[in-house]
């Protein structure tokens, strides 16, 4: 009985960890395709086309599978997670990418998984342990490294790194508020409601969309499809039902990989790699997260 139980455990680790896997190397690549869209894109614009591709792919798999309207008590989660993590994240990341190199940006959003813990200490009442306030005073100096090496830039260098501080505290909160949504959801159902939600949020910037989607090249409306397509649909698919089967604490801690991914994909694609100083801020931002997570 109990190698029964120990091996569906497994199964289900290894589905979870293959899920959480995508879903990392697809993220990875959209601070890649968002630096390169927003060349033409506005930040608005960029996230409600990214959205609305996303809403179709999802709603029409789930019209498909039948699933059904979510429960009643999973719609708290799901609206939230919608507003912040699908809705405002995506606004505050697509403006901070035009502010800062893409790596830049993964570095600072990927503090999430510290800000996770602070708020399951806050919310969760789980307690704020001493590793925990000592990762944020080392994630919180290698944000102000960041910081000072833009400081030969221009004010938009700044405002990027407070943008992209702001999208990390909003995929935190989004976090927060998806795991209970999928206590009584499915993983398509809390993907597809909350990615409707967030392409409702952003339907203010539609007609900048429209009289944008009639003069970006064919590459820059490509990036937005690829982004609705598989960052946005397939990733938030896979993150969610890996998320149903473990903390979201632990999968915080799967986005680490991320940023050394962009900086070498943003290094192939766009030929951009962060100043040595930046990436010396971003290890440090990196480095708390990872002390804060030590059992």
């Amino acid at each position: 009985m109990d190698l029964t139980a120990s091996a569906g455990t497994t199964r289900l680790n290894t589905k979870a960890v293959a899920a959480a896997t995508v879903s990392v190397l697809l993220w990875a690549s959209s601070f890649v395709a968002i630096r390169s869209a927003t060349e033409h894109y506005g930040p608005g614009s960029l996230a409600l086309g990214r959205l609305a591709v996303g809403s179709v792919a999802l709603l029409a798999i789930w019209a498909v599978r039948g699933e059904g309207l979510p429960p009643r008590a999973s719609w708290p989660g799901i609206a939230l997670c919608g507003l912040l993590w699908f809705g405002l994240y995506m606004l505050a990341l697509n403006w901070g990418e035009q502010k800062v190199d893409a790596g830049t940006a993964a570095m600072l959003v990927n503090i999430g998984p510290l800000v996770i813990a602070l708020l399951g200490g806050w919310l969760l009442r789980e307690g704020f342990p001493r590793r925990l306030m000592i990762g944020m005073a080392v994630s919180f100096a290698g944000a102000v490294v960041v910081g000072l090496s833009k400081s030969g830039g221009s004010g938009a260098s700044y405002l990027g790194v407070l943008l992209c501080l702001l999208a990390a505290l909003l995929y935190a909160a989004g976090v927060v508020a998806q795991k209970p949504a999928l206590r009584h959801a499915t993983p398509l159902q809390v993907t597809a409601f909350s990615c409707l939600i967030g392409t409702v949020v952003c339907l203010p910037f539609g007609g900048q969309l429209t009289g944008q989607l009639a003069h970006a090249p064919a590459w820059a409306t490509l990036d937005l499809v690829y982004l609705g397509l598989f960052p946005t649909a397939l990733a938030f698919s896979t993150w969610a039902y890996a998320l149903s089967r473990t903390t979201a604490g632990r999968m915080g801690a799967t986005t680490y990989a991320v940023p050394a991914l962009v900086v070498l994909m943003s290094w192939a694609v766009l030929g951009e790699v962060p100043a040595v100083l930046t990436l010396l801020g971003g290890c440090l931002c990196l480095g708390g997260v990872a002390l804060s997570r030590r059992p």
